[in-house]
């Protein structure tokens, strides 16, 4: 009797021990669009935060913060992940994707100059936040006639 009872419990096990786990894939369909928004209120309130603060090369404070700056300070402060500080770094971090592929959160590159790079965090429907040397921190559109001709790649940084 005792094995039919361990067969029983064996069965119960392996047939729904899965499906009792949490799904913990931050890829999954089912998490995805809950990851996304959860990005995007963190992305905004910092926006509202830091909104207007001027540009300063080697700034990391609301008194001035340049744009690989303001990705850190975003990155460890809202999503708790800590980038290295230059633009030249960052863009080698992640995972390379496609523009048609951004979601929230994802790191866009342009080229700004012969040896100048610009960063910023994509938020949805073609707008990217960062640190504008003549805005200060803002929002703006990946098909700006200026942005458009000056993007260059897009990474991805998960937790």
């Amino acid at each position: 009797m005792t094995d039919k009872i361990w067969i029983i419990i064996s069965f119960i096990f392996v047939f729904t021990g899965c499906s009792l786990m949490p799904d913990r894939t931050p890829y999954s369909t089912q998490t995805e669009d809950a990851y996304t928004k959860s990005i995007k209120t963190k992305l905004y309130a910092q926006y509202s935060q830091w909104k207007g603060i001027r540009y300063k090369l080697g700034g990391l404070n609301k008194s001035g913060i340049d744009c690989s700056g303001f990705v850190f300070v975003t990155f460890k402060s809202k999503l708790k992940i800590v980038l290295p500080r230059t633009t030249h770094l960052q863009a080698a971090t992640g995972k390379n994707i496609e523009r048609n592929q951004l979601q929230a959160g994802d790191l866009v590159f342009f080229k700004t100059g012969k040896l100048k790079r610009h960063v910023g965090i994509y938020l949805e429907h073609g707008k990217f936040l960062h640190a504008s040397t003549s805005q200060g921190v803002t929002i703006s559109r990946l098909d700006n006639d200026y942005w458009k001709s000056k993007y260059w790649r897009a990474k991805r940084i998960k937790s």
